[in-house]
């Protein structure tokens, strides 16, 4: 049976560090940088469980600003 598997990437730039993606991850697979700020000085989110993602879309759904991309494949295992 195929199983879906997804992956998201951050517009790094553009999030504000919000922490509502972070919240909304059902998995919690993402999670504010530590000590890593963007250009305009906001720590930024990532993913840091790649393997794991569904692709659930909860996380772009919710950033204010658009920031988040997810792509889903389905995964032939």
């Amino acid at each position: 049976m195929a199983k879906m598997k997804g992956a998201i990437v951050v517009n790094t730039e553009r999030c504000k560090g919000c922490s509502l993606c972070v919240v909304a991850c059902p998995l919690n697979l993402i999670q504010l940088a530590d000590k890593k700020v963007n250009l305009r000085g906001y720590r930024f989110v990532e993913q840091v469980n790649t393997e794991a993602c569904t692709g659930c879309t909860s996380c772009a759904i919710v950033c204010p600003d658009g920031c988040i991309s997810v792509y889903r494949v389905k995964n032939e295992a």
